[in-house]
């Protein structure tokens, strides 16, 4: 395990690292790291993660409380706590807002489905924690529903959180679902994605096994549990528990199909 001291350069690093990626603004994010001693280093309230120098880092004990006079941890402390509960495994928690994962989930979209190779071997679906009023308790308990299933996780009207067993590890998939996101942005601008076929999601999970490569979930929730009978063509049906996706799915097959008529005709 690294130092404490070790542990507070690795901190500040990332923070200044999701600061000039401007993934945060003002004094927005927080950032942890779980210490040899179990107890967490973690950046405290109202800084901005582009001025952080060692002073604004606060050790606090699992239930918060913190371990320094003066210092006062990040109002969104509970949801890191929740989520080292939740996942022994995990070393490390960074929160921040990067612009284009959280537009997706400020528009209630999840990034769920296999669209690129590289985020099926990495991080897998990316699904959307519901709305939680920032500071409270209904955030962690929001993460925490879908926290034991993934490493990376998007906050309705809110931003992400990421985990790894290092700083690093945490810092890079923020990076790389903002990446990820904003793909898939440009792509919608453009047509759409063109999902990946069952077939080809099978030999990138035959890859990462050869790797040696793990994560939580297999890639694409939405076609793992529903393929064959929820596709159409190059459409997959992302359905709730009640159907609800089904005739906004209804209508993107339609217009494709009459799409495809019209450009025969022609």
């Amino acid at each position: 395990m690294p130092s404490d001291a070790e542990l507070i350069e690795g901190l500040l690093d990332v923070c200044h690292r999701l600061h000039r990626a401007g993934t945060v603004a003002a004094n927005d994010g927080n950032v942890s790291a779980v210490c040899d001693d179990g107890n967490i280093l973690t950046s405290v309230t109202n800084v901005s993660k582009g001025a952080m120098t060692a002073q604004h880092v606060v050790k606090v004990d699992r239930k918060g409380i913190p371990l320094e006079d003066g210092k006062k941890p990040s109002s969104e402390l509970p949801m890191h706590l929740a989520i080292y509960q939740d996942r022994p495994d995990v070393k490390a928690v960074v929160h921040a807002h990067p612009p284009y994962a959280t537009g997706f989930a400020a528009a209630g979209l999840a990034l769920d489905k296999c669209v690129l190779p590289e985020i099926v071997m990495t991080l897998g679906s990316i699904p959307l924690a519901a709305y939680g009023t920032p500071s409270t308790e209904e955030v962690p308990e929001s993460v925490s529903k879908w926290i034991g299933q993934a490493d990376a996780v998007l906050l309705a009207n809110h931003g992400a959180v990421t985990v790894g067993s290092t700083l690093m590890e945490a810092f890079y998939r923020m990076e790389r679902i903002e990446h990820y996101a904003r793909i898939c942005f440009i792509a919608r601008q453009l047509g759409g994605e063109r999902l990946l076929t069952p077939e080809e999601v099978q030999k990138i999970y035959s890859l990462r096994e050869e790797s040696g490569m793990t994560n939580l979930n297999p890639g694409c929730w939405t076609c793992d549990t529903k393929l064959p009978d929820s596709c159409v063509g190059d459409v997959c049906v992302n359905y709730d528990e009640n159907g609800a996706d089904f005739e906004a799915t209804a209508r993107r097959i339609i217009k494709d199909l009459i799409r495809r008529s019209e450009t025969q005709d022609e």
